[in-house]
């Protein structure tokens, strides 16, 4: 069936895109996203959220298809509960980055995403998690983190803000990891050359569509590649202003159904 709207691929971000502050789906996003489905179009969530953090809300969505995870380094099959795909960080890269990040900013607080289906979050001392909803693992030292395979790392520092953190992580890291800004409190190191436009474009080969089938919805930089790539780009009224910089048209916030206001004047 084809879909009745220019584009037969929604992706979509989580949080501060198609969740509200508290981590729910609203009546209006579950209503719409149903009737896109009805229609024959796909929705992909492309999440900085790990695969085991994603699994509930897909449950939610009533989603047993495809979810890109963790920035793009894993594809996760909803239906069979197993990743497609999956990229690990290098975890002696990621400790050198971490020292050379330190070195220029004094002591940031770092946490894991564990690689897998079942992999744990783990978090340092000192380390907040930004969505405390979230489950995490609290281990005694960092060497803890290091334990199995990660797919990335999240940084807090104690006095800087997101911006300055994730500049003068690109300006020294270099080649050992991409650097990206995915929510507040949330800067992120992860394999290089993983975006959420690799997942993205993976998922949707998957799928046989293509950037010209896709529209997409995001909130912060990390979705900037997702912009670049997808046909058309919508930022939420609560984007970063790098993000609403790029964006071919900006919708109401996630808490005022910004998602669904596009899609509803998209389906008619």
């Amino acid at each position: 069936m084809a879909a009745p709207l220019a584009y037969a691929l929604i992706a979509t971000d989580l949080d501060g895109t198609l969740l509200r502050g508290d981590d729910t789906l609203s009546d209006r996003s579950l209503a719409v996203l149903a009737r896109v489905a009805a229609a024959g179009a796909r929705h992909l969530v492309v999440t900085g959220r790990p695969a085991p953090r994603v699994r509930p809300l897909l449950d939610d969505l009533g989603s047993k298809g495809l979810a890109v995870c963790g920035q793009g380094a894993q594809l996760y099959d909803a239906g069979a509960d197993r990743l497609l795909w999956s990229v690990t960080l290098d975890r002696e890269l990621a400790e050198t980055a971490l020292g050379k990040i330190e070195a220029e900013v004094g002591q940031v607080y770092a946490a894991v995403d564990q690689d897998g289906v079942d992999g744990l979050t783990l978090i340092e001392p000192g380390y907040l998690m930004p969505h405390p909803t979230l489950p995490s693992v609290r281990v005694g030292r960092r060497d803890d983190l290091w334990c199995e395979p990660i797919s990335k790392v999240l940084l807090r520092h104690p006095d800087l803000a997101d911006d300055e953190l994730a500049a003068t992580a690109r300006s020294v890291v270099g080649s050992l990891a991409s650097v990206t800004m995915s929510g507040p409190g949330t800067v992120e190191l992860q394999p290089l050359g993983i975006t959420k436009a690799t997942g993205l474009a993976l998922a949707a080969r998957h799928l046989g569509l293509t950037p010209a089938d896709t529209i997409a919805f995001g909130d912060m930089p990390n979705d900037i590649p997702m912009f670049d790539w997808a046909a058309h780009g919508v930022a939420m009224a609560n984007a970063h202003p790098e993000l609403k910089a790029v964006a071919d048209e900006v919708t109401s916030s996630n808490e005022d159904d910004g998602i669904a206001v596009v899609l509803e004047r998209l389906l008619g």
